[in-house]
């Protein structure tokens, strides 16, 4: 335990000599009016008015004590290790192809990300979306609704003629430079297509996941549709920590998330302690010698007639 102000200790010497000179002090002797009697010397008596008379003192001290603040170190507790967690989807104009009943693969992969973002709260998440180039639509933030509403907006239809195509290489570089920018927590990178990648020929997709790994990010790629292209991302996932799944259909993407959240654990470690008011066990204290100084007053005192 210690004290905010521990400046104000030293008013603690007043309620001590007050307390001193209430039992050294004369004056308190009062002769009964007795003739030839043998009257005991009331050592007692003495000794009981003497402590009542030392509570007063005692309220005083409590007083000085929770004037000084005094604290103590909090529960410890454990602190989330935040996860950046980059969503980077494929908007090339395949992605508006029908899949599943009434919705296309874009559709049905944003629906599962956003499902996946709400089940992680705690983690910060971005939305980047690629076709030949890439937008980092929202930096990761862990305010979810920025990267919830923003998936409401990003359509393959809404994209310009010059994001038609599929560089997965390219779009990961881009992620790798985001969040390469974060100095705090794990990172990864989500990434959905449904196309094969036009930039992991001749090795591309070995030096792509040599930088990755190098900056600690994985990288779990989910393929839309029969899995072509699986073989150059999933040479990068494998060599990040991460993983590479197909989705043949909108219900298998909920399970591919979840997959995804059981290797991307939440990690914790300990928090630093802190401190905080202790204040309790002196006021009860305090309280306790009040009461217990009224009733004193009742008849516990010296009788001066």
């Amino acid at each position: 335990m210690s004290f905010h102000h521990p400046e104000f200790l030293w008013l603690l010497a007043l309620p001590l000599g007050w307390g001193f000179w209430q039992w050294v002090r004369r004056g308190h002797a009062v002769a009964l009016p007795f003739d030839h009697g043998a009257q005991g010397e009331g050592r007692v008596p003495r000794f009981m008015i003497h402590l009542a008379g030392t509570l007063p003192a005692v309220i005083l001290a409590v007083a000085v004590l929770m004037l000084a603040g005094p604290r103590r170190p909090a529960p410890p507790s454990d602190e989330r290790v935040l996860n950046n967690i980059l969503i980077c989807i494929d908007v090339s104009g395949s992605m508006g192809v029908p899949f599943g009943s009434g919705g296309t693969r874009f559709e049905a992969a944003v629906e599962a990300a956003r499902s996946f973002c709400e089940f992680r709260k705690g983690d910060a998440f971005g939305l980047t979306v690629f076709g030949s180039e890439y937008i980092h639509w929202v930096p990761p933030t862990a305010e979810l609704s920025a990267v919830s509403n923003a998936m409401n907006y990003v359509r393959p239809d809404n994209m310009p003629g010059w994001m038609g195509g599929t560089l997965i290489g390219n779009a990961l570089r881009g992620c790798r430079d985001q969040l390469v920018r974060i100095g705090e927590g794990d990172r990864a990178v989500v990434l959905i297509s449904d196309g094969q990648s036009g930039d992991f020929s001749n090795g591309g997709d070995r030096a792509v996941a040599e930088e990755l790994a190098k900056d600690d990010i994985r990288v779990f790629g989910i393929l839309i549709g029969d899995g072509t292209g699986a073989a150059g991302l999933d040479t990068v996932s494998a060599t990040t920590g991460g993983r590479t799944f197909v989705a043949g259909d909108p219900g298998a993407l909920d399970e591919i998330f979840r997959e995804i959240d059981r290797m991307q654990k939440a990690n914790f470690k300990p928090s630093t302690a802190e401190w905080v008011d202790y204040h309790e066990p002196f006021a009860i204290a305090g309280v306790s010698a009040l009461l217990l100084y009224s009733i004193t007053l009742l008849g516990l005192r010296y009788t001066p007639w």
